[in-house]
């Protein structure tokens, strides 16, 4: 919940800017969220009580400026609520404070252990998510947990978040044709959820394993066939 007054009248989602209209730094500020939405498009395809927004601006006060996660998970939440979808995520209309934002470092530095930090701390997002694949002596990934009011870092790869039921974490793979380092969801025994490529591969072989097995059934019933030929029984007459 949000800890400070709001105005009286304040305005909607409708009203109020959808972009800051600043670029993304790089090209993985797009990719790393969108793989990771894209995950869960599969896993929760039967739920609709999410949301993950991309680079898209969270209102927490009408007189002050968004502030613009690269990627951003909230629970509780209308998945779609028209049309139109969301211009921006804004607090008071949503009643529902992001459980997890998620930035990815870029070679600019854009204040993620300073003022996004203290922001999202003392909005109230309960996982701030930091992700640099340029590190050589800090961790590449760094998850926070708020506690009594601010953030302690969380130790693993993946890093388990029980309110939200998943894990984030690190490893290579491929994703738009590109083989690198990626962020992937997991599940609570530490296994990682596939992707949507990984998926339909996965389908297309259990089709192709399903053919083979038909075939080798039917080849198997036509080698029984003439066996009975040569004994000369009629496979046709039998009941």
């Amino acid at each position: 919940m949000l800890n400070y007054n709001l105005p009286r009248n304040l305005p909607s989602a409708e009203e109020l800017p959808d972009s800051d209209e600043t670029p993304v730094d790089n090209e993985l500020q797009d990719l790393i969220p969108g793989l990771l939405k894209s995950i869960l498009l599969i896993i929760w395809a039967e739920r609709m009580d999410w949301f993950f927004g991309i680079d898209m601006g969270i209102y927490y006060h009408p007189d002050k400026p968004s502030i613009v996660p690269d990627g951003f998970l909230s629970l509780g939440v209308e998945r779609f609520y028209d049309e139109e979808l969301r211009p921006s995520y804004v607090l008071w209309d949503e009643n529902v404070v992001p459980s997890l934002a998620l930035e990815v470092v870029s070679q600019t530095y854009r204040k993620e252990y300073t003022e996004k930090l203290a922001e999202y701390e003392a909005i109230g997002i309960l996982y701030y998510v930091i992700y640099s694949s340029r590190r050589r002596r800090k961790p590449r990934l760094e998850v926070y947990k708020l506690v009594n009011g601010k953030y302690e870092l969380q130790q693993g790869n993946p890093v388990w978040m029980p309110e939200i039921a998943l894990g984030i974490g690190y490893e290579r793979g491929n994703y738009s044709g590109v083989t690198r380092e990626w962020l992937y969801w997991y599940d609570a025994q530490g296994n990682r959820y596939l992707t949507p490529e990984e998926q339909v591969k996965q389908e297309s072989q259990r089709a192709l394993q399903a053919q083979q097995q038909a075939l080798q059934a039917q080849q198997r019933v036509e080698q029984l066939a003439q066996r009975l030929r040569e004994l000369g029984i009629d496979p046709d007459r039998l009941d």
